[in-house]
């Protein structure tokens, strides 16, 4: 018979960065969304060879007092919940406890820290779970920490890292994510000592979605702003001049969290029927305050997934309250004139039997397109169907 064996705590580390830790987008995740709930307005990230050599997160938040700075690297220590009745009034994006203790435990770690009541910080390194040294260090108010060769004790899992260039894609969509749901923070991000985005972090949504996916997104946005039974919702969506072959400009948030959710997502779907072509999907950046008693975001180590109290009543009523807003503006195909210089390199001109299509590409949005049809006539002059017919037979 096997015998049963109590694993140590290094092990446990280890298994549980296995959950919360899948790639270096996941600490830097992980350390961003600490620096949000330190209450941080600036935060600073910079990385190196896709996160795999140096993770840098640096913040203007409160900072870690030097007599908790060791228990900050302890499981399940946390300063965002007490007991269990906390889950149920949760505001925080990080609550278990797991965030420093397992990227610690797989990687090498230097953190500085001061609070604005120390006259000075401490620093402290720990490589693979073991603090090496802790010692005072003159410092701004907040924190930094460096995360250098992550998996390096667990080579099993550093092999299956993705290329340089795939994990910069991925860090880089997070951050995304991160700073449009956080409107109040400036991001500033740094990929191999080159700047890659700064946002404006003056509480406005739409300044952020301009500095990072620009003018032509945010010319097609319609604001959205409701209160219901079972949630408010805030945020802009996308017209029917703009949508993608894909859902990777579909951003939602509960209560300030990102996540993926099939009913919120089934429910954007169906609003958008017949308003933009098939197997096409929508833009949106919306915002779903809810009652942290009614969701449960502690079902997926990533904490991506929620889980929802009243389900189709949440469905009927975000599906109701879209589809509304879209039909409240006018949803017509966006014309424009352009002139025959610099214009013409974005247009196309094809001839065939004395008729012209326009066709216009946008470079950096290419699978977003706007199909239009050109008519003479004024809009509010269409003939019905019948009229059609009786106009042609009276030709005849």
């Amino acid at each position: 018979m096997n015998r049963i064996n109590i694993l140590d705590d290094l092990t446990i580390n280890k298994i549980a960065a296995g959950e919360v830790v899948e790639r270096p987008s996941s600490v830097v995740k992980e350390l961003i969304e600490n620096s949000i709930d330190a209450g941080s307005t600036k935060v600073v990230i910079d990385i190196q060879d896709g996160g795999k050599k140096l993770i840098r997160i640096t913040d203007n938040g409160c900072g870690i007092a030097s007599s908790e700075v060791d228990k900050s690297f302890l499981r399940h220590a946390t300063s965002k919940i007490k007991n269990i009745d906390d889950l149920y009034d949760l505001y925080s994006l990080g609550f278990r406890g797991e965030a420093l203790a397992s990227i610690s435990a797989v990687s090498k770690l230097e953190m500085v820290t001061k609070t604005k009541d120390e006259p000075i910080g401490t620093k402290v390194i720990v490589e693979g779970g073991k603090v090496v040294s802790k010692e005072p260090v003159g410092t701004h108010n907040g924190t930094t920490i460096i995360i250098k060769d992550i998996f390096f004790n667990t080579p099993a899992r550093q092999k299956f890292l993705k290329s340089t260039h795939a994990e910069t894609i991925n860090i880089s969509d997070l951050i995304n994510k991160l700073a449009i749901g956080n409107p109040h923070v400036q991001f500033k991000y740094v990929n191999n000592n080159k700047s890659m985005l700064t946002t404006p972090g003056d509480n406005k949504l739409l300044s952020v979605i301009r500095s990072i996916y620009g003018k032509e997104i945010c010319e097609n946005l319609i604001e959205i702003n409701h209160e219901c039974k079972y949630f408010k919702i805030s945020g802009y969506i996308g017209n029917n001049n703009i949508y993608r072959s894909n859902k990777n400009l579909q951003h939602i948030y509960i209560n300030k969290r990102f996540v993926k959710s099939k009913i919120v997502l089934d429910a954007i779907s169906e609003a958008y029927k017949g308003i933009i072509p098939i197997n096409k999907h929508s833009i949106c950046f919306i915002q779903l305050t809810i009652n942290p008693a009614s969701i449960d975001v502690n079902i997926h180590p990533t904490k991506l997934e929620v889980k929802f109290e009243n389900e189709k009543e949440m469905y009927i009523e975000l599906r109701d309250i879209l589809r509304k807003t879209l039909l409240s503006v006018s949803l017509i195909g966006k014309y424009e004139t352009y002139d025959k210089k610099e214009e013409t390199k974005n247009i196309l001109v094809k001839e065939n039997s004395n008729q012209s299509k326009n066709i216009y590409e946008n470079k950096e949005f290419e699978d977003i397109k706007v199909i239009e049809k050109n008519y003479e006539r004024p809009i509010d002059s269409f003939m019905s169907f019948n009229d059609i017919i009786k106009s042609e037979n009276n030709t005849e």
